[in-house]
């Protein structure tokens, strides 16, 4: 029996490994440099097919470039001119989810287009906000209602009612079908705080509150730029309502967090001071749950009263 040197078992173990890993950074190497021409093919297609008209952009005299020039996408993008000419050029460049999701929007790539760019720049995808799942689960759905008598609701980054408590649907009336409003729209707390008149309004002091919550849209818009469902929402309340338009136009931005907001009620005799808490939802990406907490003990008497006045009414 011959005698096995341990040391030339390691070594030998050691080079395997190192010729293993070798030819698979080798393979990887390969396939990279396979995808950046086709890399630039698509971004350059994509680019073609954009005329400046799409973007809200004066076409201008002499215009040779079908579509958009490099430097308007990288402007539109908030990218450097020279990163995303070497991007479309197929260099070997990092980039990072949130500059190809600029991109994206600025090329209006559909959601195949849009996993088909990451998978060629080598990132992984994730799927956008816009087109990820809006239904809110049973567990979700369970913590609402034992909030109450807090009232609570799930809310999107554009104020959509994705779901509610008793709590919240006393205060605030809304559909029993969240998805049927009567007007083709979801449910939608800021669409239903500018359109109603002043004095049916449950928000007071609206000069002072809606600022901030439009504030608060236009922070989350700057991730949704150019998507149609958002750019639709923006128009028509801008359509519906000066006051947002002058607010949207204005351009400030503000984070969701803890405010304290008043209310009123039609059969209540009182104001309701609440502070409104955000929560983040697992699995549900820019979606939230807000909770009104009373500020003051003439507020959970107010929503007491509004309860046992639900109670009564009911056969």
């Amino acid at each position: 029996m011959t005698a096995t040197d341990p040391a030339a078992g390691h070594k030998a173990e050691h080079t395997a490994e190192h010729t293993a890993e070798h030819r698979a950074k080798d393979t990887a190497g390969r396939v990279t440099h396979r995808r950046r021409p086709e890399l630039a093919a698509f971004l350059r297609s994509r680019r073609a097919r954009v005329t400046p008209q799409d973007v809200g952009m004066a076409p201008g005299p002499r215009r040779r470039t079908p579509g958009l020039r490099r430097e308007e996408v990288a402007q539109l993008s908030g990218v450097g001119v020279t990163w995303y000419t070497w991007l479309e050029q197929g260099r070997p460049i990092n980039a990072s989810p949130q500059v190809l999701d600029a991109v994206a929007r600025t090329l209006r790539l559909e959601r195949p287009e849009r996993e088909h760019l990451y998978q060629l720049a080598g990132v992984a995808y994730d799927a956008a906000p816009e087109t990820a799942a809006q239904t809110v689960a049973a567990d979700v759905q369970g913590i609402l209602d034992a909030m109450d008598p807090l009232p609570a609701v799930v809310y999107n980054a554009r104020y959509d009612l994705l779901a509610t408590n008793l709590a919240y649907r006393l205060l605030f009336p809304v559909p029993a079908d969240l998805r049927e409003t009567g007007t083709g729209r979801v449910a939608n707390a800021m669409w239903t705080l500018f359109v109603t008149p002043d004095e049916l309004c449950p928000l007071l002091f609206r000069e002072d509150e809606l600022p901030v919550m439009v504030g608060i849209l236009r922070s989350a818009y700057g991730r949704h730029v150019g998507e149609p469902a958002w750019e639709e929402f923006i128009r028509a309340l801008s359509d519906a309502s000066d006051c947002f338009d002058g607010l949207w136009r204005g351009g400030d931005v503000a984070p969701p967090g803890k405010y304290i907001k008043t209310f009123r009620h039609q059969a209540l005799d009182g104001e309701l001071r609440m502070t409104s808490t955000s929560l983040s939802v697992d699995n549900m990406p820019e979606c939230r749950i807000v909770v009104y907490s009373p500020v003051d003990e003439e507020t959970r008497a107010l929503l007491g009263a509004l309860r046992a006045d639900d109670k009564r009414s009911r056969p």
